[in-house]
């Protein structure tokens, strides 16, 4: 189930695009005799659910067949990837911003075990916030860790690659003492956009420059961030442990942040990066011409190779 499950990182929910009949007969292949019914339960206390169709989008605003050919082509692609870096076991990282949050006494969605309910703001003005909490995080597939970097500017390019940075130092290349290629799934906008081209000069200079690491970049097709890794094996175990909890101070949230944890031995840390990151950054206009940048062949405005200068 490892590549077909999705998730929402604010409910906690998952699912997957596969039957359970299919499922049964995929384990039966294995040896592993079931019916499809004990596989629906099975599903259920792993936490996937049922969903309904819901009659709302017009047939205008579906996606025309080249689109829909392009977005198969690049979910085959980043499976190969990944594969590709399994085998030969260099480390792979899945990467997003998570919702911003105001910092102040203000309504958590969810329920908490308490004695009496707690008295929140009865609006979420972000003039009443003591501050914005704006959590990066990094998602290690191969040691199912995570990293939060709470940031308290802005959500930029330059943020997003000084996380991916500092959790290299702290501990990619104590994990991966011989890596010399780096993996990052990404999703399609924010910070980490294909098109941003302050996202492609901060990955040369800082990763591989500074590190001497190869960076190989794949992203998500437009509107497919549910299936990025982060959302449903980090992000939305972050949020069922704040449930219901005011994230009144920043030492509240990385305190939540820091005691997440799952049965399946998921552990994050989280870190507060108070450095001010302005927006509109641009790199130097000779950019393209210092960097080495090659482009995938399949789909290349979305798959591209990073390397140090001096290799």
């Amino acid at each position: 189930m490892e590549e077909e499950t999705a998730g929402d990182p604010i409910s906690g929910l998952k699912w997957t695009r596969k039957t359970t009949e299919k499922i049964a007969a995929e384990l039966a292949r294995q040896d592993i005799c079931v019916s499809a019914r004990t596989v629906a339960k099975l599903l259920r206390d792993f936490g996937y659910s049922l969903r309904v169709n819901q009659k709302k989008i017009a047939w205008s605003r579906n996606q025309k067949p080249a689109q829909r050919r392009q977005r198969n082509r690049q979910f085959r692609h980043l499976t190969a990837q990944r594969r590709h870096f399994q085998r030969q076991g260099s480390p792979i990282i899945s990467v997003d911003t998570k919702k911003k949050e105001n910092i102040g006494n203000f309504k958590n969605p969810g329920a908490a075990w308490s004695a009496r309910a707690r008295p929140v703001y009865d609006h979420d003005f972000p003039s009443w916030a003591s501050g914005k909490a704006i959590p990066y995080g990094i998602y290690d597939w191969s040691a199912n860790r995570g990293t939060v970097f709470v940031g308290t500017s802005h959500d930029t390019a330059s943020f997003a690659v000084q996380a991916i940075a500092s959790w290299w130092k702290t501990e990619g290349c104590q994990r991966y003492p011989q890596a010399k290629e780096l993996l990052i799934l990404a999703d399609h906008g924010g910070s980490n956009s294909p098109s941003s081209t302050m996202w492609l000069w901060q990955l040369s200079q800082i990763l591989c420059e500074k590190h001497g690491l190869t960076i190989t970049v794949c992203h998500y097709p437009p509107g497919a961030s549910k299936w990025n890794p982060i959302e449903h094996r980090l992000f939305s175990q972050i949020s069922k442990n704040w449930a219901g909890v005011p994230l009144d101070s920043y030492e509240v949230m990385l305190k939540y942040i820091r005691t997440t944890q799952t049965s399946s031995g998921l552990k994050v840390r989280a870190a507060l990066v108070s450095k001010i990151f302005p927006k509109k950054e641009q790199p130097p206009k000779d950019f393209r011409s210092r960097i080495n940048l090659q482009r995938h062949r399949q789909l290349s405005a979305w798959n591209y190779i990073i390397t140090p200068s001096r290799m």
